[in-house]
């Protein structure tokens, strides 16, 4: 195949995928009255991304958990910040 055939292919179906997307994207702002914060919630509760707490202790181990994950990136981050700012130059020695 020659060049210009991939590429009319590769932009037939670049434009499937568009129209693809956008009629799911228009299909799915319809459900929710054209809001588009209910379609994201939607979204994300559906893949898992945000969730409904039931009771008091399901949210703070949530939380809890994510203030664990935000302390695990602050001990790997700032020693090395800090060997960044501390690192000294190096300067050639004259004779």
């Amino acid at each position: 195949m020659s060049k210009k055939v991939v590429l009319r292919l590769g932009v037939a179906g670049g434009a499937l995928l568009f129209l693809w997307g956008g009629a799911a994207i228009i299909a799915g702002l319809a459900q929710v009255d054209w809001q588009v914060g209910r379609l994201m919630v939607q979204y994300m509760t559906a893949i898992g991304m945000i969730r409904e707490f039931h009771t008091f202790v399901d949210f703070y181990t949530h939380v809890k958990g994510i203030e664990y994950l935000i302390c695990l990136a602050f001990f790997v981050a700032f020693p090395v910040y800090y060997s960044m700012l501390n690192k000294k130059a190096d300067t050639a020695s004259s004779t």
